[in-house]
């Protein structure tokens, strides 16, 4: 079974920058996507940026050009690294595992349990 283990969040002013880590292990399918999504209290549960095992990446357009998605195969560790933070990115983050598909937003089937970043003067 996948595991998703989330790390980094925190306490940043406007402008700062975080790095959020997720421990992956347990990897069921050969082809898949990894993403980031974000939930603000109040809001719906948004995609903020997602790699493919093949490395394509994709971000959501209020963040391009702020973040960034990695992915270490050798420490099995998804990364998210947030520049120029604005408040309005406070949220709830959250990893997640998804078979690679078409409408792989669809078919996340395990999520870690989510990191808190807070952008704040």
């Amino acid at each position: 079974e996948v595991q998703l283990v989330e790390s980094g969040g925190g306490l940043v002013q406007p402008g700062g920058s975080l790095r959020l880590s997720c421990a992956a292990s347990g990897y069921t399918y050969r082809r898949y996507v990894m993403p980031w999504f974000r939930q603000a209290p109040g809001k719906e549960r948004e995609w903020v940026a997602a790699i493919d095992s093949e490395g394509k990446t994709s971000y959501l357009d209020s963040v391009k050009g702020r973040f960034t998605i990695s992915l270490d195969n050798a420490k099995n560790t998804l990364y998210l690294q947030m520049d120029s933070l604005k408040p309005e990115d406070t949220a709830m983050y959250y990893c997640a595992y998804a078979p690679y598909s078409g409408s792989w937003k669809q078919l996340v089937d395990y999520w870690g349990q989510g990191t808190q970043v807070t952008v704040s003067s």
